[in-house]
C-alpha cells in the first residue's frame, strides 16, 4: 500500500503541474475571450494549489513515516483531495466546458475541504501516539 500511495501522490503531482499549467497559459486567455471570470480562474489555481500541497504531503507521508500512521487519515486525504480540487475544477470551468448544471458540486467542495482538515488531525494524532 505504501508503494501504491506514493505512486499515486506522484502521478497526481504531475497532473497538478499539467493542470497548472492549463490555467497559467489557456485559461487566462479566456478571460480575454470574456468566456471565464478572473475570479474563476483564481479558484481553479486555488483548486491547483491545494492538490499540489496534499501530493506533496502524502509523498512524503508515504516514503517517510507510513507505518507510524493509520491508513484512515491518509485515505480520507485523498478523498477530500479528490473532492475538493475536483469540484472546483469542474465549477470553475463549467461556461468553458459547457457543463452548466453542476452546481450541485458546490456543496462537495467543502466536504472535501473538511475532509483534508480530519485527515491532517488524523495524521497528528497518529503521530503523537508514536514513541520515540
Amino acid at each position: 500500500m505504501r508503494i501504491q500511495l506514493a505512486a499515486f501522490s506522484a502521478f497526481s503531482i504531475a497532473f497538478s503541474v499539467a493542470l497548472g499549467a492549463l490555467g497559467a497559459h489557456y485559461l487566462k486567455k479566456q478571460i480575454d475571450l470574456g468566456i471565464l471570470s478572473f475570479d474563476n480562474v483564481a479558484s481553479f489555481e486555488t483548486a491547483v494549489k491545494y492538490q499540489i500541497y496534499h501530493s506533496l504531503a502524502l509523498l512524503v507521508l508515504a516514503t517517510s513515516c507510513y507505518h507510524k500512521i493509520s491508513k484512515w487519515p491518509l485515505m480520507l486525504m485523498i478523498i477530500g483531495m479528490v473532492l475538493f480540487s475536483f469540484s472546483i475544477y469542474i465549477l470553475s470551468t463549467k461556461n468553458l466546458t459547457g457543463l452548466n448544471h453542476v452546481e450541485f458540486l458546490g456543496p462537495i467542495t467543502p466536504i472535501g475541504g473538511l475532509m483534508l482538515i480530519i485527515a491532517w488531525l488524523g495524521v497528528g494524532f497518529n503521530l503523537l501516539k508514536v514513541k520515540q
